[in-house]
């Protein structure tokens, strides 16, 4: 009777702890709905094979996430870096572990008002998400040619300030002269006729900016083998879509924006955001140097880079996966 109490007893602890170990396997994730985020929410559907369950939330932009993490209600985010540069100045307990697109912004102007170059913007409404790396790049892009600009008129460039979709429909409504647009949506305005391209702003010491996936450093520090399994799902969903465009295309035109976008708009919205992998202390340093120069972030003390930017897990999980 002993004997069978006792079984019963261990039977009951080792279930507890197996659950107790499940329970911990769950990452919560932030991110946005964009189509080089495509294989961030990707994750969650391979999750179960990397031994992990992956609760997705998708926010309107970076800085939302930031909030959220705050809140306590994140493990993990996706978003462009100004969002958490910003944060972090802010005090946001996170860090940088890995880059997971690289470029996706444009310049798209009315095709009706003869826009070819920066220089003709002044005089003009322009349109750009608070919060995005597209703000970091339209500040840099009028400084370096000369203009003026404020989110009141007065200046050589009046600024705008909405959301992502809501750029869009300023435009088409010409509500708006041009809009620094992410993707999808700056395709979706080419290939639907209500904007032209002027450029992409990748000329400013940024460069093409990469979009930085974050950790908490609780997550990052107190659970370190969830955090490992969940960037070695993250290697692998990146690199399936990178190895794979049509599973790549299928999962983000059909399933993230159901059939709201076409098989041109994501080719051409991938072709000038590639999914990637990589991200270096340099990289950020330098996106924060431009913040801080320009006023963007408001950050009264901006991080230094080789503070926060963590790439270990990354590294041992491409090596892991023989990715160099």
């Amino acid at each position: 009777m002993f004997k069978n109490t006792f079984v019963m007893l261990a039977s009951a602890v080792a279930l507890l702890a197996s659950q107790a170990h499940a329970a911990d396997d769950v990452i919560r994730l932030g991110n946005l709905k964009l189509a080089h985020f495509g294989a961030i929410s990707y994750i969650k559907e391979i999750g179960p094979k990397c031994g992990i369950k992956v609760e997705e939330s998708t926010f309107a932009k970076g800085l939302d996430i930031m909030q959220a993490i705050i809140a306590g209600e994140l493990d993990v985010g996706a978003s462009a870096s100004e969002a958490a540069i910003s944060g972090r100045a802010k005090g946001v307990p996170i860090v940088v572990v890995a880059g997971f697109a690289s470029g996706g912004a444009r310049l798209v102007a009315r095709p009706d008002l003869g826009i070819k170059t920066i220089k003709d913007l002044k005089g003009k409404k322009v349109g750009v998400t608070r919060g995005g790396i597209q703000e970091v790049l339209l500040a840099a892009e009028l400084a370096q040619n000369g203009l003026t600009s404020a989110d009141v008129p007065g200046k050589d460039v009046h600024i705008i300030y909405l959301s992502f979709p809501d750029l869009n429909q300023a435009l088409l409504g010409k509500n708006l002269d041009a809009i620094m647009q992410t993707e999808p949506q700056a395709s979706q305005a080419m290939n639907k006729g209500f904007g032209i391209e002027i450029m992409k702003p990748y000329d400013t010491p940024i460069g093409s900016p990469v979009r930085t996936l974050v950790m908490t450093e609780k997550f990052y520090k107190e659970r370190r083998p969830v955090a490992e399994k969940f960037m070695r799902c993250f290697v692998e969903a990146t690199k399936t879509f990178i190895d794979s465009p049509a599973t790549a295309e299928k999962y983000v035109t059909q399933t993230i924006f159901k059939g709201q976008i076409t098989s041109d708009d994501f080719k051409d919205a991938i072709a000038n955001s590639p999914y990637s992998f990589d991200i270096t202390p340099a990289h950020i340093q330098t996106t924060t140097d431009v913040m801080a120069k320009y006023g963007i972030g408001k950050m009264a003390n901006p991080p230094v880079a080789t503070d926060w930017v963590r790439t270990d897990l990354l590294e041992q999980a491409k090596k892991s996966m023989n990715i160099k």
